[in-house]
């Protein structure tokens, strides 16, 4: 890809339609639209309600092997993808999440695809958007505050403050507020009590933006929150302290899902955004279902690997919403193969078919696993220069051994024009109507038996292991009605296991629950296993020493 433009130069060169053409394409009136400035807006409540009675387009997932620092553009070919059905006539509307401050400044940087494949305004989207976050982070916060003030003031709930669980969010990497003592200081201040943050991402109220179906369900939903227990272990709930109704104030406008477009001016909604390691890492259902209204093609992602977003996906997003997905898509690139493989990252540009091969595993892996939903698959081979053809046709070989097609996809240089191929196989999948879905459990399942259903047949752990008080509290809580709920395993990407640098396919290790978590509004439980913390930290050298403002004002480092 030499003398190509890089992704911010390529994203500041685009022409970019006023919003309001954007949306009146898909046939929503300009005053349906809540202008936030002139390329991106918020679709209205009233507008969505209208839609009701519309028959779905086909929804399309787009999921990818595990993560490696080689990178694997899963969002890049969600865009392409959807610049490429547009291309070949279909009616098609691209759905991602937003971006978080913790990763823009920490390992990652942007979100918004790359190349010739983005969505814009890229700014603006990995920074403060539309506030979403910030709402999310306020009503989060302002509940946190009620909590301390309920108990100051009398605390006619009862609540133990030893066992108040709702703790402070912050839409940022510290690992310094993972756990605090707050409160201290005299009478004046309240009750100490240990506490900590959670990055935003990881918010329950994150969960329940993002699944709620309305402002109505999203009030009952924060109502559900469970902020901690009384001394004889009943929960205590949002509702008691009187806190959902300003809640959902502080939410209204975070509700609209936000309208934006690509760089070939097709539409996309970028709404919501749990981590999919510690959270169930999909878009917003409301972004979701308007958009299956106003399109015949709907392509969604969901973060990181597919043992995480895509299980989450089926196994949360579909389960609850009700959604039918007609055609999943793994991406793959030849350098996180050969990394699977065992190759070094400073080595990617050599030739390697034997680190292919082994590391195809991984992709074979992810394969078996969509097809374990009922969902057909296809791979996109996500182009590189430094690949060779040799390599490419051993990921092609692998992918036919699973009964899979693998299509080489240029878009990250091309654009629409270098998707095609890809796009017209996925329309086909999609139109076929072979999608059976069903979710990899019953709703019946006890909750540990769930657990071990993912670690066992998406993860191929040999073992799952809890101590006694994980196992009694998920008992207890299927004895207080929780039983039905799905499970959010909060687990590292990079791995099929628990242990980071385990690449590949590896089977019969062991999965540690070491804690669970009851996200009653949101309506799963949060099972968090190994290292992984819901509040990261910042690596050694953090993005954010990289970016700043030039001469002439534009961002340099973001992305």
């Amino acid at each position: 890809m030499t003398g190509m433009k890089s992704d911010i130069e390529i994203a500041r060169a685009a022409t970019k339609k006023p919003i309001i053409e954007v949306g009146a394409r898909l046939g929503i009136p300009p005053e349906k639209l809540v202008p936030y400035g002139h390329d991106k807006a918020k679709v209205s409540a009233d507008f969505i309600r209208s839609l009701s009675s519309r028959p779905d387009g086909k929804l399309i997932l787009v999921t990818a092997i595990n993560p490696t620092p080689a990178g694997e553009g899963k969002t890049t070919t969600t865009v392409g993808l959807v610049d490429g059905l547009n291309r070949i006539g279909r009616n098609a509307i691209v759905c991602i999440r937003e971006a978080s401050l913790g990763p823009c400044f920490g390992v990652k940087g942007g979100a918004a695809g790359g190349g010739y494949a983005q969505i814009i305004p890229m700014e603006d989207m990995n920074l403060h958007f539309t506030g979403d976050f910030h709402a999310i982070t306020s009503a989060h916060n302002l509940l946190s505050a009620l909590i301390d003030n309920h108990i100051y003031w009398g605390n006619e709930q009862a609540i133990d403050s030893r066992r108040v669980t709702w703790r402070r969010v912050m839409d940022m990497n510290d690992r310094a507020l993972r756990e605090v003592v707050c409160s201290l200081g005299g009478v004046a201040n309240g009750y100490p009590r240990e506490t900590g943050f959670d990055i935003t991402v990881a918010s329950e109220v994150m969960a329940i933006l993002c699944l709620a179906e309305d402002l109505a369900d999203l009030e009952l939903r924060l109502g559900e929150i469970i902020i901690g227990y009384r001394r004889d272990k009943s929960p205590v709930r949002a509702r008691d302290i009187r806190a959902d109704g300003a809640m959902a104030v502080l939410l209204k406008d975070a509700m609209q899902p936000n309208l934006v477009q690509t760089l070939e001016n097709n539409p996309a909604f970028v709404h919501g955004g749990p981590f999919a390691n510690i959270a169930h890492g999909c878009n917003s259902v409301v972004a979701t279902r308007t958009a299956l209204k106003l399109a015949d093609y709907v392509v969604t992602e969901a973060g990181f690997g597919a043992d995480l977003g895509a299980e989450k996906f089926f196994d949360i997003k579909c389960r609850k919403a009700g959604l039918q997905p007609a055609a999943a898509v793994i991406v793959a690139t030849v350098r996180a193969l050969k990394m699977n493989g065992g190759v070094k990252k400073d080595e990617l540009g050599q030739e390697n078919v034997a680190a292919v091969v082994a590391g195809a595993e991984n992709l074979a892996r992810h394969i078996e696993n969509v097809r374990k939903f009922g969902v057909p698959v296809v791979v996109a081979i996500n182009h590189f220069g430094s690949d060779t053809e040799a390599e490419i046709e051993a990921v092609k070989r692998c992918a036919a051994r699973q009964g899979a097609e693998a299509i080489l996809c240029r878009h990250w240089a091309e654009g629409s024009a270098g998707i095609t191929e890809l796009a017209t196989r996925v329309a086909d999948l999609a139109d076929a109507g072979t999608a059976h879905f069903s979710p990899l459990y019953p709703d019946k399942l006890p909750l540990f038996e769930k657990i071990e259903r993912i670690a066992r047949d998406i993860y191929r752990a040999g073992e799952v292991t809890a101590d006694k008080q994980v196992r009694e509290q998920l008992r207890l809580w299927e004895e207080q009605g929780y039983g039905g709920l799905p499970v959010c395993i909060a687990k590292t990407q990079y791995s099929f296991s628990t242990d980071p640098g385990l690449r590949g396919a590896p089977e019969g290790h062991v999965v540690n629950v070491r804690e669970v978590r009851l996200s009653a509004g949101a309506g799963f439980v949060v099972a968090i296993t190994g290292e992984i913390m819901t509040m990261p930290g910042l690596p050694q050298s953090p993005a954010a020493e990289r970016i700043f403002l030039n001469e002439q004002g534009y961002i340099e480092g973001l992305f």
